[in-house]
Formats: structure tokens, sequence, C-alpha cells
């Protein structure tokens, strides 16, 4: 296949960028690991007239650990580059276990953190662990920057907060909490594959109860899936047999899943089920 003729234009600053995207002439496309968008042009799902790379602009292709802790990831940050960074895995392992899970080696060495975050897949890893980490999405546009969190980004598949004449710089994921839990856990047809349905938990111990506990799933709905039903059952509680238990069943009877052609809701939510039992427990024993 082959996409639809295009031009290509490399900016070298952000406001040139937003200068091409915001035009009314010419449909266009930000261009940065390619991953997503890049299949799109050869189905010719996607047909824009102008492609915008925006891998030279300075300062886009760093990350960093700003004064108050929180990590600044920008639009053309590999995942690669960003789950090799030591200071990022021991600072927010989540982020690193959920980049670990996407597709290949060769994808996450070409594909960007802000990418997949922009393109937004509710199957993929990175929205959810966004969600889970209360992200905030830096949006720079014609009339000024904005600053977006994470519960208010991802809108509906495929689509997000970001406007057509906006561009995101970066994603900032708050400093975690010492001694905070966490866990990571999907279920896919194959390796590498989208994620059937996955979890993220989050959670901080103060004895041996529960403090604060957050939840998100991947795979099951139009956008990344916060869970209260189960963080209420799960937060101020003794995590025992019968806390996971009652958990699980509020999976089963408020998680409401897509089904499709690779898996029935039923089938969802029964996987997801399990796997919030599993990702609680780690979660938990990595408190210790």
């Amino acid at each position: 296949m082959k996409p639809s003729p295009f031009d290509y234009v490399a900016p070298d600053t952000v406001a040139e960028a937003i200068a091409l995207i915001s035009g009314d002439v010419r449909e266009a496309k930000v261009l940065a690991g390619g991953q997503s968008l890049v299949p799109m042009l050869s189905m010719r799902l996607a047909r824009p007239e102008l492609l915008v790379d925006i891998t030279r602009i300075p300062g886009l292709g760093e990350h960093r650990v700003g004064p108050g802790g929180e990590l600044r990831i920008g639009a053309a940050v590999r995942q690669a580059t960003a789950a090799a960074d030591p200071e990022l895995r021991t600072g927010w392992p989540l982020l690193a276990a959920a980049i670990d899970h996407i597709g290949h080696p060769q994808i996450r060495h070409r594909g960007t953190v802000c990418g997949s975050l922009a393109h937004h897949d509710p199957a993929a890893e990175l929205p959810a662990a966004a969600t889970a980490l209360d992200a905030r999405f830096v949006l720079a546009g014609p009339a000024g920057t904005r600053t977006v969190p994470a519960a208010e980004f991802f809108v509906a598949t495929f689509e997000t907060a970001l406007a057509d004449d906006e561009l995101l710089t970066e994603v900032v994921f708050p400093a975690q909490s010492p001694g905070r839990g966490w866990a990571f856990e999907e279920l896919t047809r194959r390796h590498g594959d989208f994620a059937t349905v996955g979890v993220c938990v989050v959670l901080d111990r103060t004895a041996d109860i529960a403090s604060a506990v957050r939840i998100v799933f991947c795979g099951a709905g139009a956008t990344p899936v916060r869970f209260p039903p189960a963080e209420t059952v799960l937060t101020g509680a003794r995590l025992d047999a019968g806390t996971l238990a009652d958990a699980a069943a509020a999976v089963r009877e408020h998680l409401n899943p897509p089904g499709d052609v690779h898996a029935s809701a039923d089938y969802r939510r029964e996987a997801a089920a399990h796997l919030l039992t599993r990702a609680v427990t780690t979660a938990w024993e990595r408190t210790r």
C-alpha cells in the first residue's frame, strides 16, 4: 500500500509547528515517532496534505526531573529512551512497566511517549498509566499554552482534548510517594499485541491498611477506565483474601467492557477481575 501524496516540513520551533498545523489551507498531521500515523497513511485511513515533523525542535526530545520532583517528557522522546533512564525506572516504575509492554523493541525505539498518548487507543498501555499516575498534558496553540489533567484529556476512542491547532509539547508525571506500591498487568493474545484488557494499580500503605488506591483499566472502554467501585472496597481495608474477593466481585458487577471479535464483554470482565487480584497483591507486596 502507498499513502496519498503529501508535503513534508520539519520546523525549527514550536511556534513554527503551531503555525503550520493551525493554517486553514491544508489538512496537517504531526509526525513524531510515526508508529500509528505511518500505517494509517499507508492504508489511506489518514490522508493529510502536510506532515509536520517535530523531532528536530530543540527541547522536545528531552526528558528531565523538574524542580518540584515531577517528571517532564517532551513530545519527541522515544519510548525506549524514557524507559532506559534509571531515574525514571526508580521514581516512576509503573510508567516504565507500561512502556515495557508496548509492542516490540523496534516499535519502542521509534514510537514516542507523547505520540501514543495523543493517538489514544484505549487498549494502549500509556493512557491508562498516565491516568493512574495523574499526569498533566501541556498543550501549545495559537492562543498560548494550557495544561489538561489526564482525567480530562482522554475523551473517546482516538479522541483527546487536544485541538486540531494545538501541539502536545510535553507530559508531566507528578513525583511519587516513597514506598508507594504499584503494578501493571495485562492480557494479550500474543506478545506485542494490544491488551485484551489490562490494569494499573497504585496504592499507599499505612501499617496493614491500604490508605489510598487508584485502579485504572485499559481495553475496558472508550477511554482509560478509573474504577472507584474496587477502590472503595480496598481503601481503608486489610488486603486479605476476603477483601481481594470483594474487589474482584466489584469488577464482575460494575465493569462494562466492550465485546468484539477478539473477546466478549464477559470474557474481558472475568479476565479483568483476575488481573486486578494479581495486580493489587503485587502492589501491596511492593510497599514492603
